[in-house]
């Protein structure tokens, strides 16, 4: 096949693959019913099947992504696959909550390596003209996954729980056929360096005791939660172990995050507008309680309040990539952070009515689209060389995740803060949308289009 047709089937097959693991997320809810009925779970036993998965997004996201840097996408792409389809596997085959989590934590930890992989092959497969575009829809697909995951949960439900995750099987072999057809090898150029072991084991033991922290932490008591021994000795190890892992990263000859990312002020600042952006996301889950105490609504026509922030985010995910190069990153991501910062201040400072909930639902699903998908991910690209794509793109997941567990606990602790309520969750939009602009502040200190074009320029003629 021609180049064009290649990329095409390529970006085709990228989609997919993030489509399946974003699902992975969607579909899961209907599940849990099922799930607590056949083993007698109870509700924190739910929860840690969330928590598992993005306890392993965590920790493999810049293992996978820095060995996608080294061993070239390909096998790595193939080995994320894998892995997410085996964990799908366990948790089908499971006769016990046990190997539900273990298949959960698995899952994770496979589909940590899809989106960054999927970065990086479009960073250096496509043209630069084209990669916006690219990165655009696999933002789009996220909105699509939340669209269709509850639909699709409840037609296999009628077949048995299980039958949600078997279906990753099939996908996953279709498409580990297609990526060694399609995903580049790459190539070996740091294979002769010793990989970054002490590194890798550090910093998966300073997430993994974060994300239990957090995931421990009761925001409604938030002193006594911070004294409870399910809390402060996994926040001790953290402390000691990311500090830690500093020291070792800038001593490694191959680090699996090059401590020289964050000297570069684009990376920098992108970086921290993800952490922040993160902490938005998880703030967002909070949508439903807001409905359903502000407007007296009931919690399934809380979750049809959300369609249309939804639908404005999956139109405006491609939109934002193809403008990408009309307009610059730096435009683009200050518009999305502005209407993030405005959607949220409309949930706190005003008498909410349903069209006002939807109005600021969808002002915030239009930031989103805009900040988070494809221009932050085109910054980064911009500023490393095509051997760091990997390793700076799950940087930036890193940080995105992290964010979505510090934001979730301070929103709950916001909002217990003041009892609770309408008027707790209005205060938490309310200092959400404070800090969102302050991010606002730090993205206008990014490269313009023309001081970017005029870098590219350069790059080419030293090329």
């Amino acid at each position: 096949m021609d180049e064009a047709t290649r990329r095409k089937a390529l970006l085709a097959l990228l989609l997919s693959g993030v489509l399946m693991g974003a699902l992975d997320l969607a579909i899961i809810g209907p599940a849990l019913p099922a799930i607590q009925a056949q083993f007698g779970m109870e509700t924190r036993g739910l929860a840690w099947l969330f928590n598992l998965y993005v306890l392993g997004q965590l920790i493999g996201t810049p293992i996978l992504a820095k060995l996608s840097d080294r061993l070239g996408p390909r096998p790595v792409y193939i080995s994320s696959i894998a892995l997410f389809a085996f964990g799908s596997l366990l948790m089908v085959l499971g006769q016990n909550p046990l190997w539900l989590f273990i298949g959960r934590a698995v899952q994770g930890f496979g589909g940590a390596g899809i989106f960054p992989v999927a970065v990086k092959v479009i960073g250096d497969v496509f043209p630069p003209q084209q990669q916006g575009g690219a990165l655009g829809l696999l933002g789009a697909v996220f909105g699509l996954a939340f669209l269709i995951g509850p639909v699709l949960g409840g037609l296999l439900l009628n077949y048995g729980w299980q039958w949600l995750f078997l279906i990753n099987v099939p996908i996953a072999a279709l498409l580990i056929l297609g990526a060694w057809r399609l995903v580049p090898k790459g190539t070996l150029g740091q294979d002769h360096k010793a990989f970054d072991g002490r590194g890798a084991v550090t910093l998966s033991v300073a997430l993994a005791a974060l994300a239990i922290a957090v995931t421990n932490f009761d925001a409604s008591a938030p002193l006594s939660s911070l004294q409870a021994t399910a809390v402060w000795p996994f926040l001790l190890t953290t402390a000691i172990f990311l500090p830690t892992f500093w020291q070792i990263e800038k001593r490694a000859i191959d680090p699996i995050i090059r401590p020289a990312f964050f000297k570069q002020s684009q990376i920098a600042i992108a970086t921290t507008i993800s952490l922040g952006l993160g902490a938005m996301q998880s703030a967002s889950a909070f949508y439903p309680a807001l409905a359903v105490a502000a407007l007296g609504v009931t919690d399934a026509n809380a979750a049809w309040l959300l369609l249309p922030g939804i639908l404005v985010t999956t139109a405006a995910s491609p939109t934002a990539g193809m403008l990408i190069n009309r307009l610059g990153a730096k435009v683009l991501v200050v518009f999305g952070l502005s209407f993030i910062a405005g959607g949220y201040l409309l949930y706190g400072q005003l008498s909410l009515t349903t069209a006002l909930f939807i109005t600021a639902g969808c002002f915030a699903g239009l930031g989103f689209a805009t900040a988070l998908g494809a221009p932050i991910r085109i910054i980064v690209l911009n500023e490393v060389a095509p051997g760091d794509r990997g390793a700076a793109q799950g940087l930036l997941n890193v940080s995105i995740n992290i964010g979505q567990l510090l934001g979730a606990a301070l929103v709950g602790g916001m909002t217990a803060s003041v009892g609770g309520g309408a008027p707790g969750y209005q205060f938490s939009y309310t200092v959400m949308g404070l800090i969102t602009a302050t991010l606002v502040l730090l993205a206008v200190r990014l490269r313009s289009k023309a001081a970017q074009d005029e870098l590219n320029r350069e790059a080419a003629r030293a090329s």
